[in-house]
């Protein structure tokens, strides 16, 4: 599949789609405390403390305005975007499962893994097409 087409779009809405559901609960401080009490009946979190709710309130604002964009505006650049941020947080989240985080990240590992692999693929794809279209003929061997 080629970013350019429509089947890419709809991974980058699906994409946004997920973000939006998962993080609208970090974007305020009244909304943490009730997702922050949900995640910490299903395993350990840290107490809630100001500054903690402040870094969720900035990564949830920052990713639903992020997810909005890509729903209304879905451009294959997008994704291309959204898959390189999914490895940085893919990146973070096994540094913080290294250190011992809760478990419960994992599931949420697994999801930015498996769309940025679907969003990053298209494009590595067309470079390696663009690249043999562009390269110039072999000599002939000797």
């Amino acid at each position: 599949m080629s970013p350019q087409t429509s089947g890419y779009l709809r991974i980058v809405r699906a994409s946004a789609w997920y973000d939006l559901i998962v993080t609208a609960g970090f974007a305020t401080p009244w909304t943490y405390v009730l997702v922050h009490h949900v995640l910490s009946s299903l395993g350990a979190f840290p107490p809630v403390d100001t500054i903690q709710t402040l870094y969720a309130n900035l990564m949830g604002s920052v990713v639903v305005v992020w997810a909005l964009l890509r729903l209304i505006r879905p451009l294959p650049l997008h994704g291309l975007y959204d898959g390189m941020a999914r490895v940085l947080f893919a990146t973070w989240q096994t540094y913080a499962l290294a250190q011992g985080a809760t478990k419960l990240l994992v599931l949420f590992l697994v999801v930015e893994v498996s769309f940025g692999v679907v969003q990053l693929l298209p494009w590595l794809a067309d470079g390696v097409r663009a690249r043999a279209r562009t390269r110039p003929a072999q000599p002939p061997a000797r």
